[in-house]
């Protein structure tokens, strides 16, 4: 077996008109004029009253006083190509290069250090300051981080001012939220609230579903999969190659037989290589889990395809269960006009979304639904809570329903609407400066994650907080992301590139086996 050394590298609103490209489908996208911009929030607390007190300015960043530039020796498993196999040799400007996988900075090295008090130390304030001193400069470097935030599908567009009253509670929703359990601190009916808002977007009847706030966006995919794994024990997983990591942790830990289904090179689901794999099972139930919108490369996989793919080959809807991952583009998706429609009028099962992506929430969550006739399989009644559980975590965040209550309430489908048509219209604005900048680009037609070939140089990815895959990195537009930021970036970028392939006498990466010859501008392709 080959083995790879996992190296840490050193990191030390305008418009244009955009270019016609191509595409394969068609979907009417009605763009309107974007929300005006919210002014940031402020914090609350006897913590904000020392924060205020300091001088901000004369703060130093924290500091970074260590060498990421070690080398992990020991040995590890070889790097996987997608699902085909092992990377090998790589070409880097004709010439052969072993792939080398750059790991994040060790924060061991420069973590705060908890302290202890002394025995006899009386609570005169000064300790309070010195603690209120680390977290100015902390907050000092979030806004830093802030500005260059780019390649992860997070909203920091929102102000919860308002919230801040409720921050001294220790609000825990424990079991079921339908029913309310001994424990008195909680948010249930913010967060009933909330499962009804997406129960009415996804089309399903009050009294037809089941549903909780989940910790995360993994958690959704976890449960999601988990209830079609009870009600077919013997099925089978099927998932896209380009499926959220949850997937395939989800078939590791419930032991399951799990087929992994080629993409097309948008990152779309091919219903070819499922259909024939669904062949190959035709004696086993099948579980699906259909993606809207890839992690990578925002690639909705065909929903009426996937169910017209099955029912084609024998599997009648008593025999499979479709799980729909939604992360990010769940909760785009109904906002855009003749886009293919994510509903339980379909044969589905479940879907989930993320509270902290397109939604804004400033803590992990997520959102997960499923039809109430499947949930008694996992149901089981906890008689310490005087209430019964069927999700996968015990206590559940019940500050986060606050958070997506109040959201959901300041925007409605209305707000959310324009967000999403403001996303897209700068998604494309991103991809025509890219294209006429030289940088083989790709976009989906409806997402709003652009990919482009990867930058040469960790520091800039790192700075820009990048997602990087093989050769290609993308752009998350989302709400917060504004015209400016990106002309900053794409100038920068150009300005990289000119050192990276020395003005041209170097070649750029080919990236045509990622995106497809018709988005790669390399010296093959252009």
């Amino acid at each position: 077996m080959m083995v790879h050394k996992w190296v840490i590298t050193r990191i030390s609103d305008s418009s244009s008109s955009l270019p016609q490209y191509p595409i394969t489908k068609k979907a009417a996208i009605h763009f309107a004029p974007p929300p005006p911009s919210k002014k940031g929030s402020k914090m609350a607390g006897s913590i904000d009253v020392m924060l205020r007190e300091l001088n901000l300015e004369t703060v130093e960043s924290l500091p970074e006083d260590f060498d990421p530039t070690t080398v992990i020796s020991d040995p590890l498993p070889a790097v996987a190509d997608d699902c085909c196999g092992v990377k090998g040799e790589k070409l880097v400007n004709g010439k052969e290069k072993p792939r080398e996988i750059v790991l994040g900075r060790n924060v061991h090295t420069s973590c705060l250090e908890v302290t202890e008090p002394d025995d006899d130390d009386e609570v005169t304030g000064d300790r309070e300051a010195q603690m209120a001193s680390v977290l100015a400069r902390y907050r000092k470097s979030l806004l830093e981080r802030t500005k260059h935030h780019l390649g992860y599908p997070y909203n920091l567009d929102f102000d919860y001012g308002a919230l801040s009253q409720l921050q001294h509670f220790s609000i825990n929703n424990l079991g079921d939220p339908f029913i309310e359990s001994n424990y008195g601190v909680h948010s249930r009916q913010f967060e009933v609230g909330v499962l009804d808002w997406f129960a009415r977007l996804w089309e399903l009847e009050k009294n037809e579903y089941w549903g909780y706030i989940t910790n995360c966006g993994t958690e959704g995919n976890l449960h999601g999969i988990l209830v079609g794994r009870e009600v077919f024990p013997d099925g089978i997983l099927y998932a896209s190659c380009e499926s959220h990591y949850s997937v395939f942790k989800a078939a590791r830990m419930y032991r399951m037989d799990c087929e992994k289904v080629n993409t097309l090179i948008s990152g779309e689901i091919d219903c070819e290589d499922f259909r024939a794999k669904l062949a190959l099972h035709k004696d086993k139930p099948a579980i699906i889990n259909v993606n809207i919108g890839t992690t990578v490369k925002g690639a909705v996989d065909d929903l009426d395809l996937v169910i017209k793919t099955l029912e084609e080959t024998g599997f009648t809807h008593d025999r499979f269960y479709i799980h729909c991952d939604g992360a990010l583009f769940g909760l785009m998706m109904p906002f855009v006009k003749l886009a293919p429609k994510v509903s339980f009028k379909k044969p589905i099962g479940s879907v989930s979304v993320s509270g902290h992506k397109f939604v804004g929430c400033p803590m992990p969550c997520g959102v997960q639904i499923t039809r109430l006739q499947h949930i008694n399989a996992l149901s089981r009644n906890v008689e310490y809570l005087a209430s019964r559980d069927a999700t996968i975590m015990g206590s559940r965040n019940g500050h986060a329903p606050l958070f997506l209550w109040y959201t959901l309430n300041r925007k409605g489908y209305r707000g959310f609407q324009k967000e999403v048509q403001k996303c897209l219209r700068n998604a494309h604005y991103l991809r025509g400066r890219l294209a006429s900048s030289g940088v083989g680009a790709m976009l989906n037609e409806l997402s709003s994650t652009v990919v482009f070939e990867r930058p040469q140089d960790e520091e800039f990815t790192r700075k820009w907080q990048l997602a990087c895959q093989g050769n290609i990195a993308h752009v998350v537009v989302m709400p917060n992301i504004t015209i400016d930021k990106l002309d900053d970036f794409v100038n920068e970028l150009v300005e990289k590139r000119a050192i990276w392939y020395e003005n041209g006498r170097l070649k750029s990466p080919c990236v045509a086996s990622e995106i497809g010859e018709a988005n790669c501008l390399c010296v093959l392709h252009k």
